[in-house]
C-alpha cells in the first residue's frame, strides 16, 4: 500500500468515525465508545504499518497478522477493512443485521475477509496471537503478529497466562497493544478493578514495554508503532501501552464509559456527524 501522509491518515480517521456512528445508529446496537477511541490505531496499522493483503488468505503466510481480542469494537475494524479494500464499503450497511457477515462481534463462519478468529469472549486474543507468532517462527516467516486488547480485559486471568508464555518462548515477532482508555462497561477501570502499574507488571513478566501517551494523535501513534517494530528480533515480545480517550472525536461522547455500548439517536447522530468531515464518501 502506498505510504500516506499524516494529513491523509487523519482524513481517513474522520471517515472511519463517521462509519462507526452510522453503523451503530442504523441498528441501534453496538459499541461506539472504544471504537472511536481506537480509530487512529487501526488506521495507522492498516494504512501505514502492516504488510497486509486485501486479497485475503486465511493462513496469512508472508504477511503481518492482526488479531482483535476486545471484539466488541468491531465497528472500527469493519470500517478500516472496508476502506482499505477487503470488501465493499456499502456492506457496512448490514452491520448487526440478520445473516450479515458483519456480526456484532467478529466471526469466521460467514467468511468475512480480514477476520481470522471469532473474538469477543474477552481474554483470548493474546493467546491466539502467540500461537500465530509461534507458527511464523517455525515456518521461518519473518512477518509480525499484532494483537489489540482492552484495558478492562486485563482483568481476565487468561491474559496473564499468555503474558508468561510469550517471553518464555522468545516470541520477538509479536507486538501486543493495550487500549488504555480507563473505561469499561460498568465504569472507570480504577473503580472496577484497579489495574495498577501495567508497565511494571508486563516488564516483570519479561516483555519489552513502550508507552504511547497520545493515542489519538496520529503522529504519536505511528511513532509508537515504529518504535515497537524497532524492538523486535531481540528476544522479547513487545507491549505497547496506548493511552486513548473513549469516544474521541465527538464532544458529547469523549471520556466516559456511558457510550461503551450505547447507540446514538437521530438527533445525536446528526450532531456527531456535524463534527466529522466526510472525506472518502459515506457508504
Amino acid at each position: 500500500m502506498e505510504k500516506k501522509s499524516t494529513e491523509q491518515l487523519e482524513a481517513i480517521c474522520s471517515q472511519v468515525r463517521r462509519d462507526i456512528l452510522r453503523m451503530v445508529h442504523a441498528c441501534q446496537s453496538g459499541h461506539p465508545g472504544a471504537s472511536l477511541g481506537c480509530t487512529e490505531f487501526f488506521v495507522a496499522l492498516y494504512f501505514d504499518q502492516m504488510t497486509n493483503n486485501p486479497n485475503f488468505n486465511l493462513d496469512g503466510t508472508g504477511e503481518d497478522l492482526f488479531f482483535l481480542s476486545n471484539g466488541h469494537i468491531s465497528p472500527v475494524w469493519y470500517s478500516v477493512l472496508a476502506r482499505s479494500g477487503y470488501f465493499e464499503s456499502n456492506e457496512l450497511k448490514t452491520f448487526r443485521k440478520l445473516n450479515s457477515r458483519l456480526q456484532g462481534h467478529p466471526a469466521t463462519e460467514e467468511g468475512l475477509p480480514g477476520i481470522r478468529i471469532a473474538s469477543g469472549s474477552l481474554g483470548q486474543g493474546l493467546s491466539v496471537g502467540i500461537g500465530a507468532a509461534f507458527a511464523k517462527k517455525i515456518n521461518n516467516d519473518d512477518k509480525t503478529v499484532y494483537v489489540l486488547m482492552g484495558d478492562g480485559e486485563q482483568q481476565e486471568g487468561q491474559i496473564w497466562e499468555a503474558a508468561l508464555s510469550a517471553p518464555h518462548h522468545k516470541l520477538d515477532n509479536l507486538i501486543a497493544t493495550i487500549d488504555l482508555n480507563g473505561q469499561q462497561i460498568d465504569g472507570p477501570t480504577k473503580d472496577i478493578i484497579n489495574l495498577g502499574d501495567l508497565k511494571a507488571k508486563w516488564e516483570a513478566f519479561g516483555w519489552e514495554v513502550i508507552v504511547t501517551e497520545h493515542g489519538n494523535d496520529m503522529s504519536a501513534v505511528v511513532k509508537g508503532l515504529e518504535k515497537a517494530k524497532s524492538l523486535l528480533g531481540k528476544g522479547k515480545p513487545v507491549l505497547n501501552l496506548l493511552h486513548t480517550d473513549m469516544g474521541y472525536g465527538v464532544d458529547f461522547m469523549v471520556g466516559t464509559h456511558k457510550w461503551h455500548g450505547v447507540a446514538p439517536n437521530d438527533e445525536q447522530l446528526e450532531n456527531a456527524l456535524g463534527q466529522l468531515k466526510e472525506t472518502l464518501g459515506d457508504y
